[in-house]
């Protein structure tokens, strides 16, 4: 049991402020909190197994450099597509919380698996699950991610509630534009 707390808090501190939150606030603005939760906890654990059961074998297979250019140009596409629906959007226009539906649903899983390909917390089970037994490893760090998402989620419905939507949407799209950046130059 000890091996699930260990997991949890180090994936959960490297999650604070982290894309993975960035992303839950965005979503969070379209979607319905429980669609983002369960779209990225399903995501995340799916993540994290594939992560705790594979180990170093992932990082033999694919060069750290393949999949850093990769996760950049997701970034880039996500920085792409928030800008685009920022500037569509009409000037007055609040965005309409989309209803709990299969296809919200896959859209922000999909989109949180993708980006957190490569990702820190990623390597940091792949590398907990070499010392520690793999099922204990992918729960806690399972349990961290969630939490981590749950806390963004919250906090960027508060943040609604006084800053305008378009300049949550502006800010995303430039903290999503700099991590391409960022990953693209190592």
């Amino acid at each position: 049991m000890e091996t699930v707390f260990i997991a949890a808090g180090l994936v959960f501190v490297a999650e604070l402020g982290d894309k993975s939150q960035l992303m839950a606030m965005t979503f969070a603005t379209r979607y319905r909190a429980r669609t983002v939760i369960l779209g990225m906890g399903v995501a995340c654990a799916l993540i994290n197994l594939a992560s705790a059961l594979v180990g170093e074998a992932l990082g033999a297979w694919l060069p750290a450099d393949l999949l850093r250019i990769a996760a950049g140009a997701v970034f880039l596409l996500f920085a792409a597509l928030t800008a685009w629906s920022l500037w569509q959007a009409e000037e007055d226009e609040e965005p309409e919380i989309q209803a709990h539906s299969g296809q919200a649903l896959l859209a922000v899983g999909t989109a949180f698996a993708l980006a957190e390909l490569g990702d820190k917390t990623m390597f940091a089970t792949m590398t907990l699950s070499t010392q520690y037994p793999w099922v204990w490893v992918w729960l806690g760090s399972t349990l961290g991610m969630v939490t981590s998402i749950m806390l963004a989620v919250v906090l960027g419905k508060q943040i609604l509630k006084v800053v305008p939507v378009r300049v949550v949407h502006a800010v995303t799209a430039l903290a999503f534009a700099a991590l391409g950046v960022w990953m693209l130059l190592g």
